[in-house]
């Protein structure tokens, strides 16, 4: 299932101040998001649920230490993706 990508200005904002420091990162962060869209459980994100003050957001990776924080959300009568935020696991938990 092909899911469209909603970007938040924070996800745009981190995103933008990851790859600045640390050009190689645009490529995980590229693949992570092509998989994402097509497949939001695919074993190599390590998609899972958020608990505490995240409930209701899941996280993936996208490569060692960076994660992608997102919520399913319905857009235009499907469901789509919304990306919160982007970070190391110390930054976005």
């Amino acid at each position: 299932m092909n899911r469209l990508l909603l970007r938040s200005n924070a996800f745009v904002r981190t995103a933008k101040k990851h790859v600045k420091k640390n050009r190689p990162a645009a490529a995980d962060i590229q693949a992570a998001l092509i998989l994402l869209a097509a497949d939001a459980f695919h074993a190599q994100l390590k998609t899972h649920k958020l608990k505490g003050g995240l409930e209701g957001f899941w996280a993936c990776s996208a490569g060692y230490d960076l994660r992608i924080v997102f919520r399913f959300v319905p857009w235009e009568g499907k469901e789509a993706i919304l990306l919160e935020t982007i970070g190391t696991h110390e930054e976005v938990y």
